[in-house]
């Protein structure tokens, strides 16, 4: 497994994730992006200083890890910045920041520390085991890619339709597909990844960890699109078109017919 240079990633994505004490939802937001950010930029500079052998593939997904944790981030950044709606709606879906005990934040801040290194892992153990490049790298390679652009567009397509329809959800270009587009390109971007290191992984720690971290995002994700929902339902549950739309799009994976997440009066 490598504990001490697990050690290491744990320690950066600990670093990565500080922003959450001034606001806990950055635990789970800003410094997840930067996680994975600073991950793959630790992973690079320890292939380029001698401590794994790392080839032209091995440097790309370390790369991807830069580029995602970076846009991702970025994009958070700047709707919390900009978005006085967005604002309001992150204070009234977390509540008072106060009242949460600075234990509760500890806790927090280092089980994400640890999410964050499990989700990562494939790139590490990949490096770590010395795996040579396969068709399993360059095919996560071309999903995680895939992944980034997806999720770039649905985050770009949705600011500008609530820019132009406050009081409405965005339906149109890839929200014509599936509800949550930018979910799923999460979803999308960790199977890539995963993909990545199949040939690669031995023993029942490497196996779980990618396995565990994988299946953990996943749930993520769903309970997000569940949460979501639910928010909208409040809001435009009496919409007949709203009602429309919700019951004739995938609410997170396209074409697979699962509609609501939530019970539906």
């Amino acid at each position: 497994m490598g504990w001490g240079y697990l050690g290491i990633l744990f320690a950066v994505c600990l670093a990565a994730c500080l922003c959450g004490f001034k606001k806990y939802v950055y635990f789970m937001s800003i410094g997840y992006g930067f996680s994975v950010a600073a991950v793959g930029v630790t992973l690079a500079l320890m292939s380029l200083v001698g401590v794994f052998h790392a080839e032209a593939a091995h440097y790309i997904l370390c790369l991807l890890l830069l580029i995602y944790g970076i846009r991702l981030s970025g994009f958070l950044l700047v709707r919390e910045l900009k978005n006085a709606a967005y604002r309001k709606t992150l204070k009234e879906a977390t509540g008072d920041e106060s009242a949460l005990p600075f234990f509760v934040k500890v806790a927090m801040w280092l089980f994400m520390g640890v999410l964050y290194v499990a989700q990562t892992s494939p790139v590490y153990f990949r490096l770590y085991n010395g795996g040579a490049v396969s068709g399993f790298t360059w095919a996560g390679i071309v999903i995680c890619v895939l992944a980034i652009v997806l999720e770039a567009v649905a985050d770009q397509q949705k600011s500008a339709q609530k820019a132009q329809h406050p009081d409405k959800v965005a339906t149109q270009g890839l929200y014509k597909i599936v509800r949550c587009p930018n979910y799923f390109a999460e979803i999308l971007f960790w199977t890539g990844l995963t993909v990545s290191c199949l040939d690669t992984l031995t023993g029942v720690g490497q196996w779980l960890t990618a396995i565990i971290a994988y299946v953990c995002i996943v749930f993520i994700m769903f309970n997000g699109a569940q949460r979501l929902e639910k928010r909208q339902m409040a809001r435009y549950g009496d919409d007949p078109d709203y009602k429309a739309y919700t019951d004739s799009t995938p609410i997170l994976i396209p074409l697979l017919p699962i509609y609501h997440l939530n019970k539906q009066k």
